[in-house]
C-alpha cells in the first residue's frame, strides 16, 4: 500500500549534476587537479563534500576543506539560478498531491543548496520534511538518510517509494528497504539497474513509472498488499 514518495534533489528533481560538474572542475583545476566526467561520476557524484575532499585532498585541514566546500557551493548556486526541475516532476507532484500521499526530499546537498534548490524550484510548500545528509551522524550511501524520513513520516519501507539518480543515493534506498525508481539523468540505465532498483526512468514522463504508480494506487484504494 503506496503511502509516501522520497526525492533525491540533485540529478533526481532536477539535472544539476553537470553545472556541479563544471563548478568542481573548475574549484580542482584551480588547486592543480584536472577532472573527467567519468571520475566526476565515480569520484564525486552523490557524495557529501566532506567525503569528496577527505578522500582527495587530504593535506586539507578540516577548516580548509570546509571553507573549499562553501565556495564550490557559492560557485554552484551562482550558476544555477536558472536550473529547471525534470521532465514529469509537476505532473508527479500534482498526482502525488491528488492521492494525498506523504512526502520528503533526502538529499546529501549542503544545506544552503537544499534550501536553494527547494526555494528556486518552488517546492516548500509541498516539501515540510526534508532529511539531509549532512544534519545526520551518516549521509548516503549509508541507509540513515532514508530510515530517519520513514521514521519521521511513520511509514514502513514498502509503503514508500523512493527517487534517486546516484549510485550513492540508491544503495541508501535500497539499503533502507525501500522500492527504489532510478532515474538515469547523470549515470547509465544499466548501471542503476544493477544496485536493486525496481525500475529506471530517463524522467518521470516514462510510461513505465505511471503504470508502477497506478499499481501500487489500486493496491492503496482497494486497501490490499502487493504481497
Amino acid at each position: 500500500m503506496l503511502k509516501a514518495l522520497l526525492f533525491d534533489l540533485d540529478g533526481t528533481v532536477a539535472n544539476t549534476d553537470p553545472l556541479h560538474y563544471q563548478t568542481w572542475k573548475a574549484v580542482m583545476a584551480e588547486l592543480g587537479m584536472e577532472i573527467d566526467l567519468e571520475f566526476y561520476n565515480k569520484r564525486f557524484s552523490g557524495r557529501l563534500n566532506e567525503q569528496i575532499v577527505r578522500d582527495l585532498l587530504p593535506h586539507l585541514s578540516p577548516q580548509e576543506g570546509a571553507q573549499l566546500s562553501a565556495t564550490k557551493e557559492a560557485r554552484f548556486r551562482e550558476r544555477a539560478t536558472g536550473m529547471e526541475p525534470l521532465p514529469g516532476l509537476w505532473d508527479l507532484l500534482n498526482w502525488m498531491q491528488q492521492q494525498e500521499l506523504q512526502r520528503a526530499i533526502v538529499s546529501n546537498a549542503p544545506v544552503e543548496n537544499a534550501q536553494f534548490m527547494v526555494k528556486t524550484l518552488d517546492l516548500e510548500r509541498l516539501f515540510p520534511l526534508v532529511v539531509l545528509g549532512d544534519e545526520l551522524p551518516r549521509g548516503k550511501p549509508d541507509p540513515l538518510p532514508y530510515q530517519t524520513a520513514l521514521e519521521r513520516l511513520s511509514v514502513l519501507p514498502e509503503e514508500a517509494i523512493a527517487f534517486e539518480d546516484s549510485p550513492s543515493g540508491i544503495r541508501s534506498a535500497v539499503g533502507a528497504g525501500i522500492p527504489t525508481v532510478g532515474i538515469a539523468s547523470t549515470h547509465r540505465a544499466d548501471q542503476l539497474s544493477a544496485l536493486g532498483t525496481v525500475l529506471v526512468v530517463p524522467d518521470f514522463t516514462d510510461p513505465g513509472l505511471w503504470r508502477l504508480l497506478e499499481t501500487r494506487r489500486f493496491f492503496q484504494y482497494a486497501g490490499m498488499s502487493e504481497s
